[in-house]
């Protein structure tokens, strides 16, 4: 049973919203458009809270719910850390949150997590299948604590299927999917992405499902149950390389940098770097040979077209190789910018941001922290220029919000959660 004073709090927000809302709707005049959209987070590591700082940077209120003492466990994924400690791994996913630390494994502090999910409008979960069932907090329970909730579970296969209790971590995925058997040097191992490509997915896919959930909401619809998993999300990444396999029965083998279906699409080493360099269809393919005066290249019958440069791949290789080796690569990236054809520098992380694009576009934001000051992060690539995204919270401080959230929606004292701070349970 809920406290008395938790289950008046509760009761009232769910029976008494009679009172006009004058706060601007969403959208309006450069407003959020997920405010009001309440996002109660239970995810840690980094798939749910990607997906939880996408709906926080919208403009959502994310309470990230956290272990007492030790939170998320990529707080201590490091070095590098922040001068306060803070580790950088934690950091890439989680501003535009609010942390509150709750031992779910204390009778009481699930019994604040039931009041708390009474006034949220989306509940996000990583605990391994089963989980919520064993608290009593099925989709059924869910639904009545709070009719319309819409519940997403991000896991490592699935809540289905004779693999949903194993745990899942990213690079699994991405071998399992068959990622790995595309990825990498044609002569060398099977390659990881750089990046946990299936942990970051998994997020995007997630949020993308509870919007299209909210949408389905406001046009009078219900509740729903996401069941969101790592395996399936890289499978869904391999797109039309998986799509290229199923229709021909035939293996992909790793390319490198090239691309399976275009010719040329890949790095090359010019006289000082390498760079990037993608012809993606024939009249680019024309427009460069000009350009570079290899104008014979694109009236030969073996280069003319994309599927006779894929069947003759090694040769058109092998000229560009020995063409684009007599200058640097900046005045080659400079001849396709000026005859339109795609072409970059292969970056290292420091040039990237010193890229006057990059920065036009605001892709490193510095937010003010409450320990370190401020902290530096990737913006975000959202770009809405009628509903800006804003850097409301930087990435909190393990529990910096607990009493600030306890006692606005569930009416604790600072006496109050004191003493649920000397008792364990926040």
């Amino acid at each position: 049973m809920l406290q008395p004073q938790l289950a008046e709090c509760w009761l009232h927000e769910r029976t008494h919203n009679t009172d006009m809302n004058t706060d601007p709707p969403p959208g309006a005049a450069g407003q959020p458009l997920l405010q009001g959209v309440r996002v109660i987070d239970l995810s840690r590591v980094l798939a749910g809270p990607y997906c939880t700082q996408l709906l926080g940077d919208l403009g959502a209120d994310v309470i990230k719910i956290e272990q007492p003492g030790r939170g998320d466990d990529t707080r201590q994924w490091g070095p590098p850390y922040t001068a306060s400690g803070e580790a950088a791994y934690f950091l890439s996913a989680n501003r535009n949150k609010r942390s509150l630390t709750l031992n779910l494994k204390h009778a009481r502090g699930l019994e604040i997590l039931r009041a708390l999910i009474g006034h949220g409008d989306v509940l996000v979960e990583n605990f391994k299948a089963g989980t919520l069932e064993e608290w009593g907090l099925d989709y059924a329970a869910l639904q009545q604590l709070r009719p319309g909730l819409i519940c997403c579970s991000i896991t490592g296969y699935g809540q289905t299927g004779p693999y949903a209790a194993r745990p899942g971590y990213d690079f699994i995925a991405q071998a399992m999917s068959g990622f790995m058997s595309v990825t990498g040097a044609p002569d060398g191992e099977p390659q990881r992405a750089g990046v946990a490509i299936a942990d970051l997915s998994a997020g995007l896919f997630a949020s993308n499902a509870i919007l299209a959930a909210l949408v389905a909401r406001a046009n009078g619809g219900g509740g729903q149950r996401i069941d969101v998993a790592l395996l399936d999300s890289q499978i869904a990444l391999l797109s039309y390389v998986m799509s290229n396999f199923l229709v021909s029965g035939q293996l992909p083998q790793r390319q490198g940098n090239a691309h399976p279906n275009i010719v040329p699409y890949q790095e090359f080493k010019a006289r000082d770097i390498f760079f990037a360099f993608a012809a993606g269809n024939d009249l680019q393919w024309q427009k460069f040979c000009a350009a570079a005066g290899r104008a014979a290249w694109a009236a030969d019958e073996r280069f003319a077209t994309n599927p006779a440069r894929v069947q003759h791949r090694a040769e058109v290789g092998r000229m560009l190789s020995e063409l684009f080796a007599t200058r640097d690569a900046a005045e080659w990236i400079a001849l396709c910018e000026q005859a339109g054809i795609p072409a970059g520098p292969i970056n290292t992380l420091e040039r990237v941001f010193a890229d006057p694009q990059v920065q036009a576009r605001a892709m490193r934001v510095d937010v003010p922290h409450a320990l370190d000051g401020s902290v530096p992060l990737v913006g975000s690539p959202l770009k809405i220029p009628t509903a800006p995204v804003q850097m409301r919270h930087a990435p909190p401080p393990l529990g910096h919000h607990t009493q600030e959230i306890l006692g606005e929606l569930l009416g604790f004292t600072a006496a109050q959660v004191a003493e649920l701070r000397s008792a364990g349970v926040v």
